[in-house]
C-alpha cells in the first residue's frame, strides 16, 4: 500500500478513528492488525518473514535477559544476527554473490553451477531487519530491556507508518510509546497532518514530476547530450530527496497524528557545509545505526589515525551495500567514504588555505562556498546510486565531462523535459529550498504558523492543497527507498 494511493487516503483515517474510538487496552492490537494488512497489501506471503524475525528476537531477547554474564548471552544474540542477517543476505544479496563469484570461477575455467534465487525482493526487509536488530544488540550489551508483551514487541518490528521505510527506530524510543495513552489533541492532529501535508508537496509534486525526465535520461543514457544528463542529474538529487524525505514526512505525520513521535531522518542535508555534516542531516536513522552498531564496534575514532580511515571506508562501503546489490551502490558508499577521510586528511591544509585567502573572515561567503562544493561531491556520488550499471554510470560521467554550456543547448534541455513541466518543478524546488532557508534559522516553522493570523495560515494550507491537486503526479509511483 503506497502513502500516495487512494487506498492509503481511506486506510489512515479509518485506523485513526476506529483507534481515538476504543478503549486504550486494545489500541495495540489494532495497530498491529493495521501494520499486519498495510504490509500484506504488497504480497501477502512475505508477511511469514516480519513473523519469523519477530519471533526468533522475542525469544533471544527474553533469553537474554535471564542472564547476568554477558558472554553467556552471545549464543542469543549470534541466533538473531543469524536469522535476520540470513533472512537478509538470501533475498537481497545471494544472486549478486553468486553472480560474481560466477564470473571469478570462469575465469579460472572451474565449474559452478549454483542456480539464482528468483524471487521479489520483500519490500521493507532491510529496514524492519535493521529495527529488530537494534533491539537485540541493545539487551545483549546491556542497553535496554527485553520487552515481554508479544504482541507490542510485533507491534515495535511492524508499525504501519514507519515500516517500510523507515525511520529506523530504537526500542528504548519506540517500545514505551506503545504504553503511554494518547487522547485525541487538536494542535497534535494538526502538527501532524501538516507534515504530512508538506511530505505529499514534496514527493507528488516535485519528486514524481522529475521523476520522469531522470528515468527517460538515466535509462538510456548514450541517447542524451551533455546538458541534459547535467540537468537530470542535479534533478535526481532533488528527486530522491524530496521522495525519501516526502516519505519521512509523511511516515512521522501519521505516528503523530495518533500520538507516537519518530525521529527526525532529514535536517535540510544540502545546507550541509561538509560531508560528515551532510551524514548528520541525510537518513539520519540509518547513519546513526552504522555508527552505533558497526563504526563504534570497529573501534570509532579511538584507534591510530589509518585505522580510524580504514574503520570509516569499510562503514561507508556497507552502508553503499545495504542500499542494494549492485556495484554502483558499493562505489557510490565508497566515494562517501573517501569524500570523508580526504576532508579529513586535508583539514589543516584548507584551514591554512581559508585564512591565507581571507575567507575566514567573510565567514557567509566562506559557508556558501563550503556549501556549494559539498553540494556538487554529493551530486557526482549520486550518478553512481542511480545508474542502472557501472558502464551507464561511466557513460553519463563522459557526457557531462564533454557538456557545453548555452542558452539554446538548455532551451533544447528544457523542451525535452517538457517546458510547463520543467518550470513547475523549478518554482516548486525554489519554494521549497526557501522554507528550508527559513527553517535553517527558525526550525519549527510549524509552531511559527500556528501563531500567524488564521487568514494567513489558510491561505498557505489552501496553496499547499491545491497545489498538490493541480501539479501532483498521481501515477502512483512507488517510493525511492521501498526497493532497499
Amino acid at each position: 500500500m503506497l502513502f500516495n494511493s487512494l487506498q492509503f487516503l481511506i486506510f489512515l483515517p479509518a485506523v485513526i478513528i476506529i483507534y481515538f474510538s476504543i478503549p486504550y487496552k486494545w489500541r495495540w492490537l489494532l495497530l498491529l492488525i493495521a501494520s499486519y494488512y498495510f504490509y500484506m497489501c504488497w504480497k501477502v506471503e512475505y508477511i511469514i518473514l516480519i513473523i519469523i524475525s519477530t519471533l526468533i528476537d522475542f525469544y533471544a531477547g527474553i533469553q537474554m535477559g535471564k542472564i547476568k554474564e554477558k558472554h553467556k548471552r552471545r549464543k542469543y544474540l549470534y541466533v538473531s544476527l543469524l536469522t535476520n542477517l540470513g533472512l537478509l543476505f538470501g533475498f537481497k544479496y545471494f544472486n549478486f554473490f553468486s553472480e560474481n563469484v560466477q564470473q571469478v570461477f570462469d575465469y579460472f575455467n572451474i565449474f559452478y553451477n549454483v542456480p539464482l534465487f528468483n524471487v521479489l525482493l520483500p519490500v521493507g526487509i532491510s529496514f524492519y531487519t535493521f529495527q529488530t536488530l537494534s533491539y537485540t544488540i541493545d539487551i545483549y550489551n546491556g542497553k535496554a530491556e527485553p520487552q515481554t508483551n508479544l504482541g507490542i514487541f510485533a507491534l515495535y518490528v511492524s508499525f504501519f507508518p514507519q515500516l517500510v521505510a523507515g525511520p529506523i527506530e530504537r526500542s528504548q524510543r519506540l517500545l514505551p510509546q506503545f504504553f503511554q495513552k494518547f487522547d485525541f489533541d487538536y494542535d497534535r492532529v494538526k502538527s501532524g497532518l501538516l507534515l504530512m501535508l508538506w511530505g505529499f508537496f514534496k514527493k507528488l509534486v516535485i519528486a514524481d514530476s522529475i521523476a520522469r525526465f531522470v528515468d527517460t535520461v538515466y535509462n538510456n543514457p548514450e541517447a542524451s547530450d551533455g546538458i541534459t544528463t547535467l540537468l537530470a542529474t542535479y534533478f535526481f538529487g532533488f528527486q530522491i530527496y524530496c521522495d525519501f524525505s516526502g516519505y519521512s514526512d509523511i511516515a512521522i505525520g501519521a505516528a503523530l497524528i495518533m500520538g507516537y513521535k519518530l525521529m527526525e531522518n532529514f535536517r535540510r542535508p544540502y545546507f550541509s557545509q561538509s560531508i560528515g555534516e551532510f551524514w548528520k542531516r541525510w537518513h539520519i536513522s540509518l547513519s546513526t545505526w552504522f555508527r552505533d552498531y558497526f563504526y563504534i564496534q570497529l573501534g570509532g575514532n579511538r584507534v591510530v589515525k589509518w585505522r580510524w580511515y580504514y574503520n570509516l571506508i569499510v562503514v561507508f562501503l556497507v552502508s553503499g551495500l545495504w542500499h542494494g546489490a549492485n556495484w554502483t551502490f558499493l562505489i557510490w558508499g565508497g566515494l562517501h567514504g573517501f569524500y570523508l577521510v580526504f576532508s579529513l586528511m586535508t583539514l589543516k591544509v584548507r584551514n591554512t588555505f581559508t585564512s591565507f585567502i581571507g575567507l575566514d573572515r567573510i565567514p557567509a561567503l566562506n559557508r556558501l562556498i563550503s556549501i556549494f562544493i559539498t553540494f556538487n561531491l554529493v551530486m557526482f556520488a549520486w550518478i553512481f546510486f542511480r545508474s542502472n550499471s557501472l558502464s551507464d554510470a561511466l557513460i553519463i560521467i563522459s557526457n557531462i565531462a564533454q557538456t557545453k554550456i548555452s542558452f539554446s543547448l538548455f532551451n533544447q534541455a528544457m523542451l525535452s523535459f517538457g517546458r510547463l513541466d520543467f518550470l513547475i518543478s523549478i518554482a516548486a524546488i525554489l519554494l521549497m529550498e526557501v522554507i528550508h532557508i527559513v527553517q535553517e534559522n527558525k526550525p519549527n516553522i510549524r509552531l511559527r504558523l500556528s501563531n500567524k493570523p488564521v487568514l494567513l495560515r489558510w491561505g498557505i494550507y489552501t496553496f499547499l492543497v491545491m497545489t498538490i491537486i493541480l501539479f501532483g503526479k498521481f501515477g502512483k509511483q512507488a517510493f525511492i527507498y521501498f526497493q532497499f
